[in-house]
């Protein structure tokens, strides 16, 4: 039996042999509990800056916006390659070893970066910037893969939806909300800033300390890929799995397309919003805290709804469908409704907060995943983790392409619904075991 079988097989077992609690009902395996809370503290101090480092870098360094556009450019190519590396190396050397590296990536080129934007060199900035970026995906996703080799199938949707519960609590929303409390307190404008990226290291070493202390799960500490293969082999497992095996390759797209609509709205509607339909920058700002806020409520939902109606299921009918439906609503109804007008500005809040929250029925994809590739579960969060990553990139090259073509914000809302269409299709084919209960689910 291969290692990677074993563990999979034994870590059930284990959670099944003690006595079960409130938590493990839920789906957060007790032994694993405080990852959580490790990691909504880590992606907080992460997700600190995420309102602010744009105009901050092109302040401090002088910099036009078009420079510091492609150091975050940069900085968000690092955190695709590092979301995929987190499940590459998680089955190598273990994903506790693989988070702790992640923290240590984190804390080094954070003081990098700061000592560089204290000295305002532009290439010191954005070389220790782009490498810090290698850091939360290396902590986050090492421990999403953890959860998927320790939490019993008949719960792994409900435990990947607590953690994304976890990662999207804190970055962005209370490393935002973080941030405008500490910005004053540290003196307001670019000084507050920068106080408040110095506090984010300890709230980064806070998180990393919960992790150290709290999370001792041995399956966590070793390789978990099968005994005999290199470390070559490991490391390229999941493109190679992508590459050989067509349902891993629709699973990736398939996440890929998921968030890539979230991002590229996020281009189309602020002007409309803000200017087009008078409602102003401050209740845009308001508007995106309120999809985020009920995406974040939801995704715990929606994994416990994908262990008890199937995880396929739910990302076909809530995640693709109800996406798509809440996509067009939230393009179309501040359209329709009277400019500036309060009650129309509420309609279209609602709008977009049935977007967020039915977005969350992807998260099933995250049990998926794994499931098509039991014997490789590191190699396919790879996959699964790199898709996080690159729908960002996704999103904002339909925009770049829809708007080069002489298209608008409408042409934009109907591609990504037709790349919904298309994730429709695939999911057809990812239908995978869910234990007992749900055997054979469609």
């Amino acid at each position: 039996m291969s290692t990677t079988t074993a563990r999979t097989t034994t870590a059930p077992t284990t959670t099944a042999a003690r006595p079960e609690g409130r938590l493990d009902r839920m789906g957060i395996p007790r032994p694993l509990a405080l990852g959580f809370v490790a990691v909504l503290v880590f992606m907080t101090g992460n997700g600190v800056e995420s309102n602010f480092i744009t105009p901050h870098m092109v302040a401090v360094l002088g910099s036009p916006e078009a420079t510091v556009a492609t150091i975050v450019t940069f900085y968000s190519l690092a955190a695709l390659i590092g979301s995929y590396v987190s499940g590459a190396l998680s089955d190598l050397i273990g994903p506790r070893r693989v988070m702790i590296l992640g923290f240590a990536v984190w804390v080094v080129f954070e003081v990098l970066f700061l000592l560089a934007l204290n000295v305002e060199s532009v290439p010191f900035a954005a070389v220790a910037y782009a490498l810090r970026g290698f850091g939360y995906p290396l902590f986050a996703f090492a421990f999403l893969v953890w959860v998927n080799i320790t939490t019993p199938v008949e719960r792994n949707g409900a435990a990947v939806g607590w953690f994304y519960v976890a990662f999207t609590g804190g970055l962005p929303t209370l490393g935002s909300l973080f941030a405008i409390g500490a910005i004053p307190v540290f003196g307001g404008g670019t000084i507050g800033e920068t106080g408040a990226m110095i506090a984010s290291i300890g709230l980064v070493v806070a998180g990393f300390l919960i992790m150290l202390f709290g999370v001792r799960l041995p399956n966590g500490f070793s390789r978990i890929a099968p005994a005999g293969e290199s470390a070559w082999r490991v490391l390229t497992s999941g493109i190679r799995l992508t590459a050989t095996r067509p349902k891993i390759l629709m699973g990736f797209l398939v996440r890929l397309i998921n968030t890539a609509p979230e991002f590229g709205m996020f281009v189309v509607l602020p002007a409309v919003i803000a200017n087009d339909r008078g409602w102003g920058q401050s209740r845009w700002l308001l508007m995106t805290v309120c999809v985020y806020a009920t995406n974040i409520l939801v995704n715990a939902l929606f994994g416990w709804v994908g262990d008890r109606i199937g995880w396929q299921r739910t990302v076909k009918w809530f995640g693709i469908v109800g996406s798509a439906t809440g996509l067009v609503a939230w393009w179309y109804v501040p359209q329709l409704v009277p400019a500036g007008s309060d009650w129309g500005y509420v309609l279209s809040v609602v709008a977009g907060c049935v977007f967020g929250c039915l977005l969350a029925g992807f998260v099933p994809m995250g049990a998926i995943m794994p499931a098509l590739a039991p014997e490789h579960k590191g190699a396919a969060m790879a996959m699964y983790t790199t898709a996080a990553g690159g729908a960002a990139f996704l999103g904002t090259g339909v925009v770049a392409a829809v708007f080069a073509l002489g298209g608008g914000g409408q042409a934009v809302t109907w591609t990504f619904v037709g790349l919904y269409a298309c994730a429709f299709v695939m999911i057809h084919f990812l239908d995978v075991p869910q234990g007992r209960p749900h055997r054979g689910t469609r």
